[in-house]
């Protein structure tokens, strides 16, 4: 099983290098229509719109939150990037943990909410280390690692595997660099522990019980880790920020969070 200790030297080591650290996130858009979901208002679950969608456009999702409300800046936004994706953005933001300034990067993807199977799949792979990628962003003049080379992955939206099985389980790339993994769905714990196991990923936060997974949580996680906390630090972040939006008592949003020691 991996652990935390590689992982969160590399995000030291980088930071200290002036290296953009960077978090890979598939979000499967809400689908009334095709996710075993209790259904929401149409403009939020339709799944093939990511623009009114309630985990990517809505005012909580990661589009619609994180530029406007939790001082991400938008810099570069493309559709229909590759099969399966209706909108790929990435954001920027600084951290100045421990008397530096660090800059963090999400890498998004907005996945046709009718696509669960291909977004999972997506994302152990990512976790996995696989299907690394390099990016150009703020015209060309900073190169990101994406994909399996990013610090931190992350699953946002459904619990797609509540609804079908995995036909196969992506194993660790060789050679791949230490990575994080977070899974924002209900009782992730118990659906996604293994898979990142078996993947070489540290499964930084999973969850315990049905959850919204808003783009506060997602905020919380990555400025925490990338910022350079430990997974204790992370779960605390995480619990105060769902806390704070959903109203739940902070003794709840710590149980629904779970850190591996």
């Amino acid at each position: 099983m991996a652990d935390a200790g590689p992982a969160a030297s590399r995000v030291a080591s980088d930071a200290a290098a002036l290296t953009p650290l960077v978090a890979h996130v598939v979000v499967a858009l809400c689908d009334n229509q095709n996710q075993g979901i209790v259904p929401v208002p149409a403009s939020l679950g339709n799944g093939q719109v990511p623009g009114t969608n309630l985990y990517w456009g809505a005012a909580y999702g990661l589009r619609g939150f994180l530029p406007r409300h939790a001082g991400w800046r938008l810099v570069e936004e493309r559709r229909a990037p590759r099969d399966g994706v209706l909108e790929r953005v990435v954001l920027r933001t600084q951290s100045g943990a421990g008397g530096r300034t660090r800059d963090l990067y999400i890498v998004a993807e907005a996945w046709d909410g009718a696509r669960m199977r291909d977004a999972i799949g997506r994302f152990l792979s990512i976790a996995a280390g696989g299907e690394t990628e390099s990016l150009r962003v703020d015209r060309g003049g900073v190169a990101l690692a994406a994909g399996g080379a990013s610090h931190l992955a992350v699953f946002v939206g459904h619990d797609g595997l509540m609804d079908f099985a995995l036909e196969q389980v992506p194993h660790v790339v060789p050679g791949a660099p230490p990575r994080c993994s977070v899974v924002l769905a209900c009782a992730s714990r118990s659906y996604f522990l293994d898979a990142l196991r078996a993947g070489g990923s540290y499964p930084l936060l999973l969850t315990t019980g049905l959850m919204a997974p808003e783009a506060y949580t997602l905020d919380a996680v990555v400025r925490t880790w990338l910022g350079g906390a430990t997974p204790a630090e992370v779960r605390e972040a995480a619990a105060a920020a769902y806390d704070r939006y959903q109203r739940c008592g902070i003794s709840a949003a710590r149980r629904l969070f779970s850190a591996e020691p």
